[in-house]
């Protein structure tokens, strides 16, 4: 009888003891994160959700699968900044390494992002694309990026209706296959704002 009793009460233990782990828990967890109303206004870096509506969310098996029909790559990804205590007669070249063939728009993913900077992010691809919004683009920077989250959604947002989204980034690229160095794009390098860090990074 009194082996009964001791079993219900640890078993009762057991239950309060998962209860409490639980309402430990994070309300929002890391895997769970829910797409906002618009663009994403916080730091570029971190958990993203799992998906991006009216957009394609790919794996690189699937951007793999896409490749063969020449979708117009974006890369979003921030540029490096140079160290404060980088020596003043060595010539700073960093070189960012990328997709193969990808377009290297540096912070265009950023939000709130300047008018004259949107609109010429939109000229790039409204260029890239030939004019035609059902061509496929595939946006991307970096792993819990979402910088490239808001680019896809910019995208979307303006109608283009084969937009994908390679939430793995240069890093799940890499793991497959060689990455290339690229160039900052030539127009968009060409405004003195590019490639500048985002001060909410």
């Amino acid at each position: 009888m009194r082996a009964g009793r001791d079993h219900r009460l640890i078993r009762l233990a057991t239950v309060f003891l998962a209860a409490g782990f639980l309402a430990a828990a994070p309300a929002d967890s890391p895997v769970n994160v829910p797409e906002p109303a618009g663009l994403h206004e916080g730091v570029q870096q971190g958990y993203t959700p799992k998906t991006l509506s009216g957009a394609v969310v790919v794996d690189i098996a699937g951007l793999d699968a896409l490749m063969a029909k020449a979708p117009v790559l974006i890369d979003v990804a921030l540029a490096d900044r140079k160290p404060a205590n980088f020596p003043a007669d060595r010539p700073w070249l960093p070189a960012h390494r990328s997709v193969p063939g990808a377009v290297w728009m540096p912070n265009a993913g950023a939000a709130p992002l300047a008018a004259e900077r949107e609109a010429l992010f939109l000229k790039r691809v409204a260029a890239l694309t030939g004019g035609d919004k059902g061509k496929p683009i595939v946006t991307f920077c970096h792993p819990d990026c979402w910088g490239s989250w808001n680019a896809g959604k910019r995208l979307v947002q303006q109608g283009y209706t084969a937009v994908h989204w390679f939430p793995d980034g240069i890093e799940g690229w890499q793991d497959k296959h060689d990455t290339a160095v690229i160039r900052q794009d030539a127009e968009w390098a060409a405004d003195p704002a590019a490639g500048e860090r985002s001060s909410a990074r």
